[in-house]
C-alpha cells in the first residue's frame, strides 16, 4: 500500500513494550485517525487518508534513565543548559531563569506555568521531557542516534512514496534535517506543527545544514512547506520565528488548536485549518 503522508512524530511517545515496527503501525493508525477528522472537518473525504509514522523514540533513550516522570530536579548539564536557552525565551521576570542549575529551571517552569495559566504538574512534566529528548538528539551533530532517526524518516519516504510530511513538535527538526540530507526525495508538501525550529539558541544553531546568518531555508526538495502553531504553544516560540528566520515558508499561521492543551498532536493533527491545507494536495 502506498501512504499518501509520512509524519514524523514529537516528544513523548515512546512506546515501551513494542518493537520500532510494532510502535510505528500504533501511531500510524492513531495518526490516520486525527488527520481524517480534519480532513473531513475541511469538507474532505470521510476515509483515513494512509499515513506511515517514522518512529525514532526509542533512539533517544538514554542508558539507565528510568521512567518519564517529573524530574527537572535531576536534568543532566546538557539538558540543564538546554532548558535554560530555551526558558530564556520567554518574557519571565529578570534573574528566574538566569542561573545554571535545576533549582532555576525549576522555578522558571512554574512561573511560566502561572504566566501562561498552565497548570504546574503537567507543565513540569512538558518540560522535562522536551528537556530530555530534544538535546538527545541535537547534542551530537554527528551522533548515530540522529543519523538513525533521519534515516527512518527517508526510509519512510522512500518506502512509500509519500509526497506529502507532517511532522510534530521535534519531529520537525528530525523531518527538516532528513530532507536536507536526502536533496534527492521530491515532496509537494511539508507541515510542520508546534516546531522549535526556530528556538534562536536551544535549536536553531544546532541544526544541520548549519543556518546562515542566522537564517535557514526549505529543504530543496520540499515544493511548499506550511507551519500552523498555536499562539500559547510554549514549544513553538518565538511566534512567527518560522517564517522569519527560514526561508521558502509559503504559511505560517498561529491560529488556536487546543485551549489548554496546547502542544498535543491530536489537537493539531485533528484541527479543520490543517484539513483545509492537505486536501488539495491530497
Amino acid at each position: 500500500m502506498t501512504a499518501a503522508i509520512v509524519g514524523v512524530h514529537g516528544i513523548w511517545n515512546r512506546r515501551r513494550g513494542e518493537t520500532p515496527e510494532q510502535a510505528a503501525e500504533t501511531l500510524s493508525r492513531i495518526w490516520a485517525t486525527h488527520l481524517a477528522t480534519a480532513l473531513r472537518r475541511a469538507g474532505g473525504g470521510a476515509s483515513p487518508p494512509d499515513v506511515s509514522v517514522a518512529y525514532y523514540a526509542d533512539l533517544l533513550v538514554k542508558s539507565g534513565r528510568q521512567g518519564a516522570g517529573d524530574d527537572l530536579d535531576h536534568l543532566d548539564p546538557s539538558e540543564t543548559e538546554f532548558a535554560h536557552q530555551w526558558l530564556d525565551t520567554f518574557d519571565l521576570p529578570r534573574g528566574v531563569a538566569a542561573g545554571e542549575s535545576t533549582v532555576e529551571v525549576r522555578q522558571a517552569v512554574e512561573t511560566l506555568a502561572r504566566m501562561r495559566l498552565l497548570g504546574p504538574p503537567a507543565t513540569r512534566w512538558f518540560v522535562a521531557g522536551f528537556c530530555r529528548e530534544v538535546p538527545a538528539y541535537l547534542k551530537n551533530p554527528d551522533s548515530p542516534a540522529r543519523a538513525a532517526a533521519r534515516a527512518r524518516v527517508t526510509d519512510a519516504i522512500e518506502g512509500t512514496g509519500a509526497r506529502v510530511v507532517i511532522a510534530h513538535s521535534l519531529g520537525s527538526v528530525v523531518a527538516y534535517e532528513a530532507l536536507w540530507a536526502r536533496p534527492d526525495l521530491r515532496i509537494d508538501l511539508l507541515v510542520t506543527l508546534g516546531s522549535p525550529l526556530a528556538l534562536p539558541h536551544a535549536v536553531l544553531p544546532r541544526l544541520r545544514p548549519a543556518p546562515i546568518d542566522g537564517r535557514g531555508a526549505r529543504p530543496p526538495g520540499v515544493a511548499r512547506w506550511a507551519n500552523l502553531a498555536d499562539p500559547g504553544d510554549i514549544v513553538a516560540v518565538p511566534r512567527g520565528g518560522i517564517g522569519r528566520t527560514f526561508e521558502g515558508v509559503d504559511t505560517d499561521e498561529h491560529t488556536v488548536i487546543g485551549a489548554f492543551d496546547f502542544h498535543l498532536a491530536k489537537n493539531y493533527l485533528a484541527h479543520q485549518r490543517l484539513g483545509e491545507i492537505l486536501n488539495p494536495t491530497l
